[in-house]
């Protein structure tokens, strides 16, 4: 799955958790689903935080930590 269809997943995970009304076996498999998913898409965001820090130390000579927004 790319990042995207994975936080498109988690969204409809939420919807369903949020509606309510599910069995509560039902309940527990989305939640387990949506929290493998969760640490995934944050190791993936912190994969590219990384590469973008590593293309401003490269394009600028010298490593500086910055926040960088949407």
């Amino acid at each position: 799955m790319t990042l995207e269809e994975k936080l498109d997943r988690l969204e409809e995970i939420v919807g369903k958790l949020e509606e309510g009304g599910l069995p509560l076996e039902d309940a527990l498999k989305l939640f387990e689903e949506g929290v493998r998913l969760a640490g995934e898409v944050k190791e993936e965001l912190a994969g590219a935080r990384a590469r973008i820090q590593e293309v401003i130390k490269k394009a600028e000579g010298v490593f500086e930590l910055r926040d960088f927004e949407l």
